[in-house]
């Protein structure tokens, strides 16, 4: 049986301006394509000014960042919610270019807040299954959408890319999961359960769209829980970047880790626990 996988490492980036790639006269072309059959006006003013940041240009020195040469990836997830702005081939094909190996390049989208989630169930499934080695990740959100939405939207306050670096490594030990039909009562008592279990000196990253109460007080059960709620502003990549900042002291003091979010338009509770294996 294969090991099974670990996250080694997190590393984010946040941007700022914009990629020449907002002002390809092509962009029109292909945000008119998407939003004629739906009747959603399209942002003139936008696409005139050149507003937004192409992913691959975010994430691709992040990227490099977090593999050397000698650390090829077997399998690259790249998940999105607000889209990306470059016309064209996915953008999973183009970044599995920026790091060693020759990756199979999955793209996701349209999972909401949960699709960083989803995203590390797919990533991980090829290493639980012997198949990969070494897995990537790569969250990505930027400020522009070019049309009116049917339904209002939260978009960041900042470009910004993570990269989530996952390989297998014996003790190690990786859980997601994912809940539909939750509702936000519903959701805290699940966050609240999972915390209890993982007991004594555990972490626990919330985004800034859950609420659980029984963690804003010491819970009696579980002494020196470490609770975290992570920045509004970045509904797609804020809970990871959190991640990123704390993880590191987080394992140095060998803390089991929850993270928790939930996307209240779909009604998805995700979840992700980490247990550190023995140090390396």
């Amino acid at each position: 049986m294969p090991a099974a996988p670990g996250l080694t490492r997190v590393l984010t980036r946040h941007a700022d301006g914009r990629s020449e790639l907002s002002l390809d006269p092509d962009l029109r072309v292909f945000v008119s394509d998407l939003v004629r059959p739906y009747g959603l006006p399209l942002r003139e003013d936008l696409l005139a000014e050149g507003v937004g940041h192409a992913y691959e240009e975010l994430a691709a020195g992040l990227l490099a960042e977090a593999l050397g040469p000698d650390e090829p990836a077997d399998v690259l997830v790249q998940a999105f919610d607000s889209p990306d702005i470059r016309p064209g081939a996915p953008t999973s094909l183009a970044l599995s270019r920026s790091c060693a190996g020759s990756p199979l390049a999955l793209g996701l989208c349209d999972q909401g807040t949960g699709g960083a989630f989803a995203a590390l169930r797919a990533a991980t499934a090829y290493q639980r299954t012997g198949v990969a080695h070494r897995a990537v990740v790569v969250l990505a959100e930027q400020t522009a959408l070019h049309y009116e939405p049917a339904a209002p939207v939260t978009l960041p306050e900042r470009h910004c890319a993570v990269v989530l670096v996952c390989e297998t490594a014996p003790g190690e030990e990786l859980e997601v999961a994912q809940e539909s039909g939750a509702d936000p009562g519903s959701a805290a008592e699940e966050v609240l359960r999972r915390a209890k279990e993982l007991g004594e000196g555990a972490a626990v990253l919330l985004s800034a769209a859950l609420e659980v109460p029984g963690l804003e007080v010491p819970v009696p059960e579980v002494s020196g829980l470490d609770v975290v709620r992570a920045p509004a502003g970045q509904p797609f990549t804020g809970l990871w970047s959190a991640l990123a900042d704390r993880l590191p002291a987080w394992r140095d003091e060998r803390r089991p880790v929850l993270l928790a979010d939930l996307d209240p338009r779909l009604g998805v509770l995700s979840t992700l626990t980490l247990r550190a294996g023995p140090r390396r």
